[in-house]
């Protein structure tokens, strides 16, 4: 099973605002989120809808839609500030 990647405005917004080498590892990693939607060492929030996955000090915050194959990137950004 395949999952569709869809992006929230503010995800779009932070991930232009990402500059290399983190941004090829960033989007590298949400397209292996389409394959796998729950890699090893993600994690599942508390307190709010969504996992989140690392990429170096950048976290990747997504939800999950699992009978219409659906992953929804939520934010990106670097861990104090992409939580709240």
């Amino acid at each position: 099973m395949i999952f569709e990647i869809r992006y929230k405005k503010d995800a779009i917004k932070a991930l232009a605002r990402i500059n290399n080498p983190y941004y090829e590892s960033i989007l590298k990693a949400i397209e292996n989120l389409a394959l796998n939607p729950r890699p090893l060492g993600c994690k599942k929030l508390t307190g709010r809808v969504g996992f989140r996955i690392r990429v170096g000090t950048y976290r990747i915050i997504y939800d999950i839609v699992d009978n219409a194959l659906i992953i929804e990137i939520i934010n990106i950004g670097v861990r104090g500030n992409v939580y709240e």
